[in-house]
């Protein structure tokens, strides 16, 4: 697909670039390559071909959520080192 120079200047605008002439011819090419490949691939049979979301047969490995018995208030207060009205106390470890 061959590109006009005001095609290559106006992606460089959309992508914010300031380009020298030199730097606008290789930048040029190297797009005109990049969009020869996409159709070379849009030209392949893909009939009968499903599409994939990922490259490998991974599942969901996320185990399921199990809820468990957790420790009641006067359990905590006997393991915690500081605590008062249902609440543990924690050192600071953020300096104002």
């Amino acid at each position: 697909m061959a590109l006009t120079r005001k095609e290559v200047e106006a992606i460089a605008h959309l992508a914010r670039l300031s380009l020298t002439e030199a730097e606008l011819e290789k930048y040029g090419a190297q797009l005109e390559a990049i969009l020869g490949y996409v159709e070379s691939l849009n030209k392949l049979p893909l009939e009968g071909v499903e599409p994939t979301t990922h490259v490998s047969p991974a599942t969901d490995r996320t185990r399921t959520d199990n809820p468990a018995p957790g420790l009641t208030q006067a359990e905590v207060g006997a393991i915690a080192p500081e605590f008062r009205a249902g609440s543990v106390r924690v050192p600071r470890i953020l300096e104002e």
